[in-house]
């Protein structure tokens, strides 16, 4: 089983984001966190790479449902996306499988709310 499902479009960089953000927000997910890989790293070990952006985005009322049977599902919230540059004008979205991340807690409830959640970043994904 895959743990995360993607699509390359031709978008830029800044309008792939921007265009995420919307479908996720479509869909109810808000963007808890943004890391700039490419910027951290430079700073961190002063090495270059890629434009790449981890979205941490969260879907408020599963993430609470998840948490009444779960009460260290919070391990594995929120959600990350990924946007990453491949070359110029061509750029790759990934989003996690809930599903893939949630087989190692054994409660039916919580895969219940994981693949409600798969199918809506799923949904996010091939929006784009």
């Amino acid at each position: 089983m895959s743990y995360s499902f993607s699509k390359t479009v031709d978008y830029s960089f800044e309008e792939a984001i921007s265009k995420t953000t919307d479908e996720l927000k479509k869909e109810g997910f808000g963007i808890l966190t943004e890391i700039d890989v490419k910027e951290t790293l430079k700073k961190k070990l002063d090495v270059d790479f890629r434009k790449y952006k981890i979205l941490g985005a969260c879907n408020p009322p599963f993430a609470y449902q998840a948490l009444q049977y779960e009460d260290e599902v919070g391990t594995m919230l929120p959600c990350n996306v990924i946007i990453q540059e491949i070359k110029e004008g061509s750029v790759k979205i990934s989003a996690i499988d809930p599903v893939a991340s949630m087989m190692a807690v054994k409660n039916e409830k919580l895969a219940t709310v994981a693949a409600e959640v798969r199918e809506k970043l799923k949904k996010v994904i091939y929006n784009l």
